[in-house]
């Protein structure tokens, strides 16, 4: 009988890690310099874990060397990891667009280049609606002085940025950064 119950709750304890495990989303993000992004991301109640890494270009195997040459058509990103009971991908981008100017083509700060692109790499239709919606609703508003010009696309195959870039911020405090998050 012991071993029954320790079997049952053995199976009772990995049917709910399974569970929990199924309780985020991911949302991937381009909008400038990654190292700025990540850094005001990873602070957002709700975000599990985030990775900045190169996606959306053509070339296979990215690396800083080759998207910073601005030939790649890849953009520094970060992908996040996120719990939907807390942090809506919604309410997550609109952390997003206070981050970062969405309404600058190809530039952030200092950073200019395609590289430096403002993008919602999206996972689902439904994070596709939604980034529409945002982008509609934003340009709607009048909060911002010009249209916004954020690409919303399908996410691709993201390459991982190299360690030295991964949290470099935290390693790195008084690094350069062109991002801060600007009011609702």
């Amino acid at each position: 009988m012991k071993k029954q119950i320790f079997f049952f709750l053995a199976l009772l304890s990995f049917s709910t890690l399974s569970h929990a495990a199924q309780k985020t989303e991911q949302a991937t993000v381009a909008g400038g310099c990654f190292w700025g992004m990540e850094e005001i991301i990873r602070q957002i109640p709700g975000v599990v874990s985030t990775k900045v890494g190169y996606t959306g270009g053509s070339v296979a195997n990215a690396t800083y060397e080759l998207v910073s040459s601005g030939t790649s058509g890849h953009a520094e990103s970060v992908e996040v990891t996120f719990n939907p009971k807390i942090l809506t991908y919604k309410k997550f981008l609109s952390f997003f667009f206070r981050m970062h100017d969405p309404t600058t083509l190809n530039q952030q700060g200092n950073d200019k280049g395609t590289q430096y692109r403002s993008v919602i790499f999206y996972h689902s239709p439904e994070q596709k609606r939604i980034a529409e919606e945002a982008i509609f609703l934003l340009n709607k508003s009048k909060k911002l002085k010009n249209p916004v010009v954020t690409q919303i696309v399908p996410a691709g195959k993201f390459y991982l940025a190299e360690e030295y870039h991964q949290d470099y911020l935290q390693k790195n405090p008084k690094g350069y950064t062109c991002h801060f998050l600007r009011p609702e």
